[in-house]
């Protein structure tokens, strides 16, 4: 697979988000593992997971990242794998919502929400750690001075923020010394509003990590415009309408890696395989005009 850079990172150019491996409608763990070593299995080496993908409730909390930590033990290529986590949200015991997970970025929390992901992947450092999301109780500069701090101490080795806009991916920056490698926003063809971050990330060299990228081309949403494009086009080569809005993303910039969330063996594949599909201009031309 062709590779892109995240910092002093070399990784794969499309990764895997795992959050829907551990929340409603997760499949059982033997599914889940097979469908991140069928990841790892098409050359995918970056992982993304969190400490509140999980269902409701304490007991529950970093599923996600013992489960992925699991797959990469059972691997022979689990080494290679950069695994990216998160600190910021959490998920109560009564939740209220599938959805709907507190923000906490006081930075006491941050540190402790680090610490307990490294016992969970275990691993002395953590290879890239977000701030999972603004917090509006919380100064901004105190939630990501733990970023730095965490950065300082060696618990992490590279620093990352989500969910954030142009503002803040500048000021982090400033605040974490020139250190900001990636941003993980929301983009995808239904949801484009993360243009103006991912160019900035573009302009400063700083990775940018797409969330929820495939929504737009679900079964849902067949008959939409925005559907039957990409459908088009993927007619055109004999290839998933999933795999074209990759290969559309990773076209916009050398510094986009793509996390689509896969819960089975074979989309993880066919997510990987858009990493190889090019577009030709007029290809890109009518899917940019969405």
């Amino acid at each position: 697979m062709r590779t892109r850079r995240i910092g002093d990172a070399e990784v794969s150019a499309v990764g895997l988000g795992g959050m829907n491996l551990s929340i409603e409608g997760r499949p059982d763990e033997a599914r889940a593992i097979a469908t991140i070593h069928a990841a790892i299995d098409a050359g995918v080496t970056l992982i993304d997971t969190a400490d509140s993908y999980h269902l409701a409730g304490h007991d529950e909390v970093g599923h996600n990242e013992r489960l992925i930590a699991k797959a990469l033990a059972s691997h022979s290529g689990g080494a290679d794998v950069l695994v990216s986590t998160k600190g910021g949200h959490s998920r109560p015991d009564l939740d209220p919502g599938p959805y709907i997970w507190p923000v906490n970025g006081r930075p006491e929390h941050i540190k402790a929400a680090c610490e307990g992901s490294l016992a969970r992947l275990g691993v002395e450092a953590i290879g890239l750690y977000f701030l999972h999301r603004t917090d509006r109780d919380v100064p901004y500069e105190d939630s990501v001075g733990a970023i730095r701090d965490l950065l300082d101490t060696g618990k992490i080795r590279m620093a990352g923020i989500s969910n954030a806009s142009t503002e803040q991916i500048s000021f982090a920056n400033d605040i974490l010394g020139g250190r900001l490698v990636a941003v993980q926003n929301q983009f995808s063809p239904a949801f484009r509003s993360s243009e103006p971050e991912l160019a900035l990330c573009h302009s400063l060299g700083i990775a940018f990590l797409p969330w929820g990228p495939l929504h737009g081309v679900s079964r849902s949403d067949a008959g939409t415009p925005v559907h039957d494009r990409f459908t088009r086009v993927a007619e055109a080569h004999g290839v998933s309408p999933q795999q074209v809005v990759l290969a559309w993303m990773l076209g916009k910039s050398p510094l986009v890696v793509p996390i689509p969330g896969s819960t089975r063996p074979e989309t993880a594949r066919d997510s990987a395989a858009a990493a190889d599909l090019t577009l030709d201009d007029s290809e890109r031309s009518a899917l940019d005009a969405l």
